[in-house]
């Protein structure tokens, strides 16, 4: 059997942790004027994917 490709853009984009997957924060890569301090500040990092999505990223990427 052929090896499976994984989904480059959604290998990019999330990263496998011991609990699922994390992402990075939408929002916050321009047009950053106009969106308070608070709002930018709480769309730093990264968060945990929703459990409900976690089979989704599981078949882009499963070799991961």
């Amino acid at each position: 059997m052929p090896k499976i490709k994984s989904n480059s853009g959604a290998a990019k984009r999330f990263k496998k942790t011991a609990n699922g997957y994390k992402h990075k924060q939408s929002f916050r890569s321009h047009i950053l004027t106009k969106k308070s301090t608070k709002r930018k500040r709480q769309l730093r990092g990264m968060q945990q994917v929703h459990g409900a999505d976690k089979a989704l990223i599981q078949r882009m990427v499963p070799n991961q």
